[in-house]
């Protein structure tokens, strides 16, 4: 029971940890989920205080330790490992670790690294004293530091303070920096350059990027600019200094008219912009660049060319806002086909914002990606199209025969013709297909009209015995705010769930 009562003082002693949990967090929480090895450990702390508590009520006689307990393994590794692991722990559990053993007391203050987040009240309330909580963290922190954000700045914070704050010996070594501000551009601190040599992942926002020689980034690996003013020379320059770069989120950057991307390690990207400013893009080199999104059907570039990305495996969201889009020498002009000389086998997912929605045009696409897996379509019923279509069997589309196995549609109006037919088109003709979801915008619901839904669709025709067709509410989405963008651990990043079933056939 003194041990659980110690490590209970202990947290309540520790300024640094709960400072204030509102507006600052420290302590060793992480971005990155547990494993399951931190989840042993929460469990076996939850097991071993409770045991503390009912020894105090009713005391058991000694008993030997448990020789095989995975913890008791754990023990043996060094304290730079077992402060590693209290890192990837919440703060509380991390706190906790103090009651497992004598081995373990030390560890949370002496070499658990430093995770400190301040939001953007930071600067509001006692101004004053939330200022010398974040000093007197970082001095008095005795460990190194692996993550450091802070949110939505306000002033009067001096940039000279951010400054300050960001040359603490206890930010030697820091990982994970998140520099975002509110009112106005502000400069960012000449001192981020402190870091080239650890950060893995960065993110700067509202701000003015100066123009400095920037040394390399070896470690970097996730990088997010939004708001951000810098010029197109200053950021070929970062981008060519993160040479272990793999995911990149531009939005919203001011001063670019041409990107041009040259990356042998870059497997994720995700851009919006507005079309007046930035004018094209090209990926010029990307080797491994499996994901290429665009977070809104409206905001540029105007042009798009994707000169070599051998692994591309992820495209959206397209729409007619693209006035040219290349991909090796098939050329699209505002969504439709000019060429179709390269056929693209590595692209399984596909996201298309298609006005009528236009069947000629998706079905260009699907020539372009034969292998195509899952299709997402937007529709815009701004005009009325001709989507009736005969599929002609001695002229076939590889994708629709033998690949693709999803379909998602959204906005979907079944009173008008040519989205129905639309629709019919791919249960009539997608010979593999597994699931077709049917997103139903306005919330048409009574049964008459679901039946009526069902017989036009002729879904006791579908060309796929096993596929399951759904009709669902569906509702805007916001794909400027989608979180699974860089997820790896997510095959699709554009897997949002629609809303409850209307009709499941």
């Amino acid at each position: 029971m003194a041990d659980a009562a110690g490590a209970e003082a202990a947290m309540h002693d520790s300024e640094w940890s709960r400072v204030d949990d509102q507006q600052v967090q420290s302590g060793s929480g992480s971005r990155q989920e547990q494993g399951s090895l931190g989840d042993l450990i929460s469990r076996r702390l939850d097991d071993r205080i409770g045991r503390l508590h009912d020894d105090a009520i009713t005391p058991r006689l000694p008993a030997r330790q448990e020789q095989g307990s995975l913890v008791n393994l754990i023990s043996r590794l060094p304290d730079d490992v077992l402060g590693a692991i209290i890192s990837f722990l919440p703060t509380k559990d991390g706190a906790r670790t103090q009651v497992l053993s004598r081995r373990w007391r030390p560890l949370w203050r002496s070499s658990a690294p430093l995770n400190l987040v301040a939001n953007g009240n930071l600067a509001m309330g006692d101004t004053k004293k939330r200022l010398v909580v974040i000093s007197k963290i970082l001095s008095d922190h005795p460990g190194p530091a692996r993550c450091f954000l802070l949110h939505d700045i306000f002033f009067p914070i001096s940039l000279g303070k951010i400054d300050g704050w960001l040359r603490s010996e206890s930010l030697a070594n820091l990982q994970d920096l998140e520099l975002t501000y509110t009112a106005y551009h502000s400069h960012v601190p000449p001192s981020v350059l402190l870091f080239s040599r650890t950060l893995r992942v960065a993110k700067f926002g509202t701000c003015k990027f100066p123009h400095l020689i920037v040394p390399n980034f070896p470690h970097l690996k996730m990088l997010t600019l939004y708001n951000i003013l810098i010029s197109e020379d200053s950021l070929h320059s970062l981008l060519s200094a993160c040479t272990a770069l793999e995911s990149l989120s531009l939005h919203y950057l001011i001063g670019i008219v041409c990107l041009r991307i040259s990356s042998l390690t870059l497997r994720s990207m995700d851009f919006v912009q507005d079309t007046v400013v930035f004018r094209e893009m090209i990926i010029e080199d990307a080797p491994c660049l499996e994901r290429l999104i665009r977070l809104s059907p409206d905001n540029g570039p105007a042009t798009i060319q994707v000169i070599r990305a051998p692994k591309l495996k992820i495209l959206g969201l397209l729409s007619e806002g693209i006035s040219t889009l290349t991909i090796g020498t098939t050329v699209f002009q505002k969504m439709i086909a000019v060429n179709l000389t390269t056929k693209v086998h590595t692209m399984k997912i596909l996201f298309l914002d298609s006005v009528g929605p236009n069947l000629d045009a998706v079905l260009d696409f699907l020539k372009c990606f034969p292998c195509l897996e899952k299709l997402y379509v937007i529709s815009n019923p701004q005009k009325n199209m001709d989507n009736v279509r005969n599929y002609d069997p001695l002229d076939p589309i590889e994708c629709l025969e033998l690949h693709l196995k999803k379909v998602v549609l959204k906005n979907y109006n079944g009173n008008k013709k040519p989205a129905v037919d639309f629709a019919k088109f791919f249960i009539l003709n997608a010979k593999v297909l597994e699931e077709m979801e049917i997103g139903v915008l306005h919330g048409r619901n009574n049964k008459k009209w679901l039946r009526h839904q069902r017989k036009r669709l002729k879904v006791e025709d579908r060309a796929s015995r096993d596929a399951h067709i759904e009709l669902k509410r569906d509702g805007q989405q916001n794909f400027e705010h989608h979180v699974h963008t860089h997820d790896f651990s997510m095959a699709d990043p554009f897997d949002m769930p629609c809303g409850r079933v209307l009709l499941s056939c």
